[in-house]
């Protein structure tokens, strides 16, 4: 393969036989950025660019980028979370228990902090998780009991790992946690999140090859018969093999995937939302949600607002990887629309109550770098919003 996305860009496009007028009237992509990518003028480009052209070309977008990561954590976030990242490697602060941990203990304190995951609440979690992964670790190595604790804690910690952006360390704990899973179950949600982290990483392939082997796996012999444990397993799977695929550019894999997720949903009846692992939640919202993101990654602004006036207010959970995530394909297809006042107050609602969410999105960043490109001035409340998402000046 080409060294360059300008290289393997060029190599396709005249391979499909098309000039860089016509891939640029077939992609939606501006003849100029084609001809700045394939001259070595600009080196890297979106990874949503890179899809049309790649749909428009007829090719996976991993012929044209072998890889397109999120940026990782920035100094304030990592310096935010040394001490968790310490503890999830199992380097605890020195100092004396005063009394040992016990199973009970460790799972009631675990259970008070699991709505800290679900409501993102960072700057609590950075100070309360280096003493419970501490304990964990006490327990675990004395108690079956405690191990099992300990591994529901770090699955959610490598969650955490990846929701902040802090990839190597969640890709290290999330490794060991699916080593320590108790059940397909259990490995299934732990491999749901690895999914996501591969995702995040821009590793396409690596995403749906991984998605593709669990769904698999836990697709329940006879549908009639599967618990709702069983049937939420399989259609986050299929949901993370649509997510790869379509962001990929190979869009009838990621429709029938995601066909198939609700079908599933349809089965279920209802949302399916665990007291003990609120990851595992899926249902008929979750399917509605992946099929608007699919819409807008698709770049198919008026179906994604469509979708989502059909997404039943019914729960709707606002966790960063359902609502948050939802609104803010809602506000990106606002923008591509050119409602603008829309997408801000889109953004602003997600910030009112996320705010130590919506910072780690690159996406946001995104969305609300197209608002000031296209508009002359800017409001009090946009230049808020592009404080609170780390803007570049």
């Amino acid at each position: 393969m080409p060294d360059t996305i300008g290289d393997r860009l060029r190599k396709s496009r005249k391979r499909g036989g098309l000039t860089q007028r016509e891939l640029a009237r077939k992609s939606g992509v501006s003849y100029s950025l084609i001809q700045q990518l394939e001259q070595g003028a600009r080196h890297d480009t979106r990874l949503e660019t890179a899809r049309k052209l790649a749909a428009a070309l007829r090719v996976p977008t991993t012929k044209l980028i072998a890889e397109h990561a999120e940026e990782s954590a920035d100094g304030a976030t990592v310096e935010l979370w040394a001490t968790v990242r310490r503890a999830a490697a199992g380097l605890h602060e020195d100092g004396d228990i005063a009394e040992p941990p016990t199973a009970e203990g460790v799972r009631s304190a675990l259970d008070a902090t699991t709505p800290l995951f679900a409501g993102d609440r960072f700057g609590q979690l950075s100070t309360v998780l280096p003493r419970l992964i501490r304990d964990a670790d006490v327990l675990a190595g004395i108690d079956r009991d405690g191990r099992a604790v300990r591994t529901r804690l770090m699955q959610l910690v490598g969650w955490l790992l990846v929701q902040t952006r802090q990839f190597d360390i969640a890709e290290d704990v999330l490794a060991r946690v699916l080593g320590e899973s108790a059940d397909r179950l259990q490995g299934a949600a732990v491999v749901n999140t690895q999914c996501w982290l591969a995702l995040r990483r821009g590793r396409l392939a690596e995403a749906a090859d991984l998605a593709t082997r669990w769904a698999d796996d836990v697709e329940p012999t006879r549908l009639s018969r599967a618990t709702m444990g069983e049937l939420s397993a399989w259609g986050w799977m299929l949901l993370r093999v649509s997510a790869a695929t379509v962001r990929d550019a190979r869009e009838a894999e990621a429709e029938d995937a995601l066909r198939l997720a609700e079908s599933v949903a349809v089965a279920m009846g209802r949302e399916h939302a665990p007291r003990d692992d609120y990851l595992r939640t899926f249902g008929p919202v979750t399917v509605a949600l992946k099929q608007a993101e699919n819409a807008m990654i698709m770049d198919q602004p008026d179906e994604v607002l469509r979708l989502a006036n059909r997404v039943p207010a019914g729960g709707l959970r606002p966790t960063s990887n359902n609502r948050n995530r939802h609104l803010l394909d809602v506000a990106a297809a606002q923008v591509r629309l050119r409602h603008h006042p829309q997408a801000v107050e889109t953004l602003l609602g997600i910030l009112r109550h996320s705010p130590e969410w919506l910072p780690n999105q690159r996406y946001a960043r995104d969305i609300m770098g197209q608002v000031v490109e296209r508009r002359r001035m800017l409001t009090p409340q946009m230049r808020a919003l592009a404080d609170a998402v780390k803007l570049p000046l």
